[in-house]
């Protein structure tokens, strides 16, 4: 048994939040009757209907997605442009992004059905490391490498400490290849540090997420997690939010 508003969230329909207010508002239906008491619990034999619509137990999937450049985060786009959900047209469940990489910013994603893993990882309070490649324009000081470090300053508050480190640097042509770990998912947060200190962004492709990486894997690929893998994730969240209290 399990509460109504957490079945809700696995199954990938709602985060649990958003599902709690349905509750709320009438709008959910367990056997045919109106169920407004949060906490109610069913189980997967019981019908659960969300505005109308019939909740599908489906079994849970997890992938790691290498992302190509020009594809969205986004299992549509009205524009008709590439989504992540071109990939996926062999899987049978409904899948969608974890969190987002930018349109022109390739690297792991992960994708799920999973809604409940996925808000998990996605919450701000849940300090997941995520390794990012740069190509800038210029070449950093290590003076300026530290201010990316101990926090940048942008519109919404000062960065998280970072970890940055210079791998490689053309005189030359003036450009540097930069790798930066950071905790945070603020959008297009890489570029914008990056941006702040005077090194715009070139390219960028995000290596790692937590102890997962693009390992065997090229743009366009994907890849089923492995239940240890899976399971490592969580406790990597659980145990950033307790560090974070």
């Amino acid at each position: 048994m399990e509460r109504l508003q957490k079945m809700i969230a696995q199954s990938g329909m709602t985060s649990r939040r958003k599902a709690e207010q349905l509750i709320i508002e009438g709008k959910v239906k367990v056997n045919g009757e109106v169920v407004t008491k949060l906490g109610t619990k069913v189980s997967s034999q019981d019908k659960i209907e969300v505005e109308g619509i019939p909740l599908e137990h489906e079994e849970k999937v997890y992938y790691l997605f290498y992302k190509p450049r020009g594809v969205i985060s986004a299992v549509s786009d009205d524009k008709g442009r590439k989504v992540v959900a071109d990939y996926f047209g062999d899987v049978a469940q409904r899948v969608y992004p974890v969190g987002r990489l930018d349109y022109d910013t390739s690297g792991l994603l992960l994708v799920t059905n999973d809604g409940e893993f996925a808000n998990l990882l996605m919450h701000p309070r849940y300090e997941i490391d995520k390794t990012y490649i740069a190509k800038v324009d210029g070449i950093p000081s290590k003076l300026e490498l530290k201010q990316l470090e101990k926090g940048i300053r942008l519109e919404e508050g000062i960065t998280a400490p970072a970890k940055a480190k210079l791998l490689s640097a053309d005189k030359r042509k003036k450009k540097a290849i930069v790798q930066l770990t950071i905790h945070e998912g603020r959008n297009r947060q890489v570029r914008r540090m990056f941006d702040k200190i005077g090194y715009p962004v070139e390219k960028l492709r995000r290596e790692a997420y937590g102890t997962l990486t693009l390992k065997g894997l090229n743009a366009g690929e994907k890849r089923e997690l492995s239940p240890h893998e899976v399971k490592t994730l969580r406790a990597l969240a659980q145990n950033g939010a307790k560090a974070s209290k």
